[in-house]
């Protein structure tokens, strides 16, 4: 008889039953944490930010070397302080690859054309690495990825229609060239033979190959924005060498075949030119304060202009009339007895020049003459048919000792208020050595005080005007 602890585990149909389904949830516990790495399976949390996360899904691979270390755990938008928005990405690596170099770049890469995307860490070099839980700043971000459809973007209408155009010109370029084109193959050893030289040279670290290819990298991203401009121009240059095509024979090869003569005569005659071009600066630096006044004269200048184009026409039959004139006066230039009137003008001006500069202010300044004849063409009245009669005003002298009114023994001195005399027999008129007034007629009336001479002071050089019209004067 057996006892019953000692049955079997497998002829229990419960616990069976128990272990089956327990193995079951491990199984699909275990699958469907498969994507976020193994349970009770130590990681290397990371985070890293990158320009956009392009189709990434949580789960997807993290590789270094194209081997699998970790997963991508979370993907989270991230807003900048200039408002832009990137994605964070938070990474499970692998312990084995801690720490990982801060100078190791990331970048987004497709795993196939279907769209799955994984993260590939290119590790660095740096000694320094990331602490758990770091963040992997944007900057290592690089390359730029490009997208399959950004690639297949580049075929547009136009580019597929230069295409077709550039195979279809490659195809007439090539049937029935076969011929050609094995001679030019077998004429490629001799070039390849002397192309092995000059290619060790360039390979040579002292030709400084590479940094030649830098600058030129650099000046092709200095010149890459103006791209349509320098097509445009290439399309404006065919246009141009076409129509030079037409005028090549004979024209633009005389051209060529005259210039270097051309050209030595310049050689030889330029140099005898420079010192007429000196003299041309020269001129045209002197001119330009007479062209900059010109500018103001312009109106007036195109008035004359007009006006006297009528007159220079006039002036034919004018210059015939005086023709007669020019030669009498000619005639009377050669006499010798003007020569002697002239020097005796000459004498008569120059004694004479001390009593014009005197006399001149006196009209220039004070208009005297012109008041004088005026007042005296007005001394007379009109007439009737006795004759005129002269127009005056009888004026009583003051009484007194030596009054004016008659011969007295000393001038007015008293003892009335108004006997006394005022006498100015010169007075100013801004003449050489006089003060600039105009003082006749302006002096002021001292009463009872006696002043010979000029008056005390500058009196100005307000007199009275005259003005004329066409018929007669007035005042």
């Amino acid at each position: 008889m057996r006892r019953r602890g000692s049955q079997s585990i497998a002829a229990n149909p419960v616990l069976i039953g128990a272990a089956t389904t327990l193995v079951v949830l491990v199984a699909v516990f275990l699958a469907y944490n498969a994507n976020n790495g193994l349970p009770f399976v130590p990681t290397y949390g990371l985070t890293a930010d990158v320009p956009s996360a392009a189709n990434l899904v949580k789960g997807n691979e993290v590789r270094i070397g194209g081997t699998r270390v970790g997963v991508v755990d979370k993907i989270t938008p991230k807003a900048l302080p200039n408002g832009k928005v990137i994605a964070q990405l938070h990474l499970k690596l692998e312990t084995t690859v801690k720490p990982l170099p801060t100078d190791s770049t990331i970048l987004i890469r497709p795993r196939s054309a279907l769209g799955l995307k994984y993260v590939e860490i290119t590790k660095g070099k740096s000694t320094d690495g990331f602490d758990e839980g770091a963040t992997i700043p944007i900057k290592a971000a690089t390359p730029a990825p490009v997208e399959f459809d950004e690639f297949l973007s580049t075929f547009d209408e136009k580019t597929r229609v230069a295409a077709q155009a550039q195979l279809l010109g490659f195809g007439n370029a090539l049937a029935g060239r076969g011929q050609d084109l094995h001679a030019a193959i077998q004429a490629f050893n001799p070039l390849l033979t002397q192309l092995a030289p000059a290619m060790a040279n360039l390979s040579d670290d002292r030709t400084r190959l590479a940094r030649f290819s830098e600058a030129l990298g650099r000046t092709s991203a200095i010149v890459a924005p103006v791209a349509e401009q320098q097509a445009s121009l290439f399309v404006n240059l065919d246009t141009t060498f076409t129509a030079l095509a037409a005028i090549a024979r004979p024209y633009l090869q005389d051209s060529i075949s005259g210039g270097p003569p051309a050209e030595q005569t310049a050689i030889d005659e330029l140099p005898k030119q420079r010192p007429f071009l000196a003299n041309s600066e020269d001129l045209f630096r002197e001119l330009r304060p007479g062209v900059k006044a010109l500018a103001s004269a312009a109106p007036d200048l195109a008035d004359a202009f007009t006006v006297g184009v009528p007159a220079l026409k006039q002036s034919v039959q004018l210059n015939e009339e005086l023709k007669p004139t020019f030669e009498a006066l000619q005639r009377f230039a050669e006499d010798p007895l003007v020569a002697l009137g002239v020097q005796d003008l000459d004498s008569t001006a120059k004694i004479a020049a001390p009593l014009l500069a005197t006399l001149a202010p006196t009209q220039t300044v004070c208009n005297y003459w012109t008041l004088l004849f005026r007042n005296a063409a007005s001394v007379l009245s009109e007439g009737d048919t006795n004759g005129t009669g002269q127009r005056f005003m009888i004026v009583a002298a003051p009484q007194g000792p030596n009054n004016e009114g008659g011969p007295s023994s000393a001038p007015a001195a008293g003892p009335a208020r108004d006997n006394y005399l005022h006498a100015n027999p010169y007075p100013n008129t801004a003449s050489p050595g006089q003060t600039r007034e105009c003082e006749a007629g302006n002096e002021s009336y001292a009463a009872g005080k006696q002043v010979i001479g000029n008056d005390p002071g500058n009196q100005g050089i307000n007199t009275q005007k005259t003005t004329y019209s066409s018929d007669t004067p007035t005042n």
